[in-house]
């Protein structure tokens, strides 16, 4: 898939991943890059805008297999911001869709 069409969406799958269950950064990276190639240097990034714009907060949960792991959690800012980014996707896909 051409990295430009990747840049654009990525905040709103991160979004979209978090608004029914909280998930900490590897397991963002695998549940995207099960449809996406996606790396985590570049899930971070994101996860960093997204934190400084309000959009989600981080907290540590202890894990069963090694050290606390960082939990990303989906503000009401951030359900806002996510509802709005998904809204425009969906018209510009149906508007490309018509074009093609």
């Amino acid at each position: 898939m051409d990295a430009q069409f990747k840049k654009g969406v990525l905040e709103l799958c991160v979004l979209s991943k978090l608004v029914d269950d909280d998930k900490y950064g590897y397991e963002l990276t695998e549940d995207i890059s099960q449809e996406l190639s996606i790396t985590a240097g570049t899930l971070y990034l994101i996860l960093k805008r997204l934190k400084d714009n309000g959009y989600v907060q981080t907290y540590l949960k202890e894990s069963n297999s090694g050290p606390a792991r960082k939990y990303y959690h989906i503000t009401q800012a951030g359900l806002s911001y996510q509802q709005e980014q998904k809204n425009e996707w969906l018209s510009f896909v149906k508007k490309v869709r018509n074009l093609l």
